[in-house]
């Protein structure tokens, strides 16, 4: 997605965009159809069946978990796409990177017998700089409803931002109760696990994940969305994930815009192009004009 900061926020943005900045979560209830959540439940659930069981303490043997979400179901680029969760998603990361992408989607079903979670942040996959900036937004999407019994998201309100740097959580956390089509959102520096299931029933969702453009994504997008894939998505989509540079140069094919994978007529030789920010563009031209028309550089 490249980033336009001018374009006119939707419905529920500035209350949902409070909720993110104060509290580092929110709920935005109603936000899909039920039916929309129906068919994209319908679509996973022989794949849920055929998933082996995670392996390690942190995926949890009682779950399941699987991704690349949007070559398994047609409905799924709803919800990555949805106007509301972008627009949020580029109001929290926008600082930071000239274009937001994909960092994952992820289907989890969490079966009865499965214990709470370890709590964590998920800005802590990347070794950086925590407390200062944002790295990542999380979505989930419920397609069974969240209970505290069947094991619902625990968030740790006013966890995140600086208060990242803090060792102990302040308080218990709240469960994230809420039903199909409503949307979870909580930023990357928000403490959070998964809550245990004590019910008869697994409960399922999906998590969709956006980080800074520059970033290598939990999932590794080019694998799971190959050029014969991504060319079937509309160029945002496709865009998001991956095929877009990221100022400067960030995620080229030879020199060029990757999306060029996604044409019908890549010729066999490609010559390299800029893609530079304003001020570093300027400082390369002014440095060519000092150099009186000397040699290319190497």
């Amino acid at each position: 997605m490249t980033l336009d900061h001018a374009s006119p926020k939707p419905a529920g943005f500035e209350t949902a965009s409070e909720a993110l900045r104060g509290q580092g979560w929110c709920l935005l209830p109603n936000l899909l159809p039920q039916d929309k959540v129906a068919a994209l439940a319908a679509d996973f659930d022989p794949i849920f069946e055929a998933t082996p069981f995670c392996e390690g303490d942190f995926y949890g043997a009682r779950t399941k978990r699987f991704g690349s979400l949007l070559k398994r179901s047609t409905h799924a680029a709803d919800f990555v796409q949805h106007p509301l969760i972008l627009a949020l998603v580029q109001e929290m990361l926008g600082r930071w990177c000239d274009t937001l992408q994909l960092n994952l989607t992820q289907a989890i079903e969490i079966h009865p017998g499965a214990p709470a979670q370890f709590p964590h942040r998920d800005q802590d996959m990347w070794q950086a700089e925590k407390g200062e900036m944002e790295y990542l937004v999380n979505v989930m999407w419920p397609l069974t409803s969240f209970t505290r019994a069947n094991g619902a998201t625990l968030i740790y309100p006013g966890t995140h931002g600086e208060q990242a740097l803090v060792d102990e959580p302040p308080g218990e956390p709240l469960v994230a109760s809420c039903c199909p089509g409503t949307a979870l959102l909580f930023l990357g520096s928000t403490l959070h696990g998964a809550g245990a299931n004590t019910a008869i029933e697994p409960r399922r969702g999906v998590i969709i994940s956006y980080c800074l453009g520059w970033l290598k994504p939990y999932e590794n997008q080019w694998l799971a969305y190959p050029p014969s894939v991504a060319r079937r998505f509309d160029p945002e989509l496709a865009g998001l994930v991956g095929y877009r540079q990221h100022r400067p140069n960030l995620g080229n094919y030879e020199g060029v815009c990757p999306s060029a994978l996604l044409g019908d007529d890549l010729p066999d030789h490609l010559g390299a192009i800029d893609a530079l920010r304003p001020d570093q563009a300027e400082a390369v031209a002014a440095h060519r004009r000092g150099q009186h028309g000397n040699g290319d550089d190497a």
